[in-house]
């Protein structure tokens, strides 16, 4: 018994550790807001001008309980990504930059930064496995099964997250798309070409498709032609209706369309599939609705009419 409850209060610590740095998690440092924007933000190569800090996994902090422990967490977590994800590493960054995640940080270092936070939420849902065992005097079956589920639980959360991230951000972004649209074509009729139709909007819009707008332009400025750097937005976006905006936007750069009319083109088939979304949604809702109402009151009224036949038919 003895064992097993310093086993127990050794992962309980581990476990509050964890806690403890996700509730206040490190301050943000000067790197890495600077970065993205030094040596032409790796738009040539695709890969992090920062070579030496992301293969020796260097830390912002620059601490030295960082520098020890960090090569451990990052071989546990890679361990357990092998385990959980098989889709391999090209699939994952891509999830990752389609749901927004880890912005502050350069693309090679959010894959590593997922799979800690997934190693986090496996040691977290764990723990709670091991505060169970002296609360309900579980057997060492017991023990075993919950620590199992709790495990799978962990697991998945961290994918589930991500999932949802990118649908709640497609959706934004369908919201979005239709206004950004309108208001390019109304720049490009005014007279601007491509380039100074999106300048004006990121200078003044907020949001996650003038965000990638955005991104778009720091590849350009960094070096990129406007039509590459489109191209490649177009290529990550997940929302279909901002990859056939990037995609106009790069057709026109290059071959001069009539960019305006495209995009109120455009804009319509994003309003016609809005409207179609909010019927299907509208038609599910209703028929949910239906649900308590069946379920409630159908064997109430069967009661009442069924009530009386015995008397009826029996005579008592």
């Amino acid at each position: 018994m003895e064992p097993r409850m310093t086993l127990a209060a050794l992962l309980f610590s581990v476990f509050i550790m964890l806690a403890v740095r996700l509730a206040y998690p490190a301050p943000r440092r000067l790197s890495a807001r600077v970065r993205p924007y030094a040596v032409g933000y790796r738009t040539s190569l695709g890969r992090s001008a920062d070579v030496r800090a992301v293969s020796s996994g260097g830390h912002p902090s620059g601490s030295a309980l960082v520098g020890v422990f960090r090569p451990i967490v990052d071989s546990l977590a890679r361990a357990l990504d092998r385990v959980i994800d098989r889709d391999g590493d090209q699939r994952l960054a891509s999830m990752i930059r389609q749901a927004g995640l880890f912005p502050d940080l350069p693309e090679l270092e959010r894959i590593g930064a997922y799979r800690i936070r997934q190693l986090g939420s496996v040691s977290a849902w764990g723990g709670v496995a091991l505060l169970l065992v002296p609360l309900l005097g579980l057997s060492v079956g017991q023990f075993l099964g919950m620590e199992l589920l709790l495990l799978i639980v962990g697991a998945t959360r961290q994918r589930g997250r991500l999932e949802r991230a990118i649908e709640d951000r497609r959706n934004r972004m369908t919201i979005e798309i239709y206004t950004v649209n309108q208001l390019l074509a109304m720049r490009v009729r005014a007279g601007g070409g491509v380039v100074s139709a999106v300048s004006a909007i990121c200078e003044r819009g907020t949001g996650d498709v003038v965000s990638e707008l955005r991104e778009a332009l720091r590849m350009h400025r960094a070096g990129a032609r406007i039509s590459a750097a489109f191209d490649r937005i177009a290529k990550t976006t997940p929302e279909p209706y901002c990859a056939r905006t990037y995609a106009l936007l790069a057709i026109a750069e290059e071959r001069g369309v009539d960019l305006a009319e495209s995009l109120l083109s455009l804009s319509e088939d994003v309003r016609e599939a809005r409207r179609e979304s909010i019927k299907r949604s509208a038609t599910k809702r209703r028929a949910a609705m239906l649900i308590p109402t069946i379920a409630i009151l159908a064997p109430v009224m069967l009661l009442f009419v069924g009530a009386p036949l015995p008397r009826l038919l029996l005579g008592t």
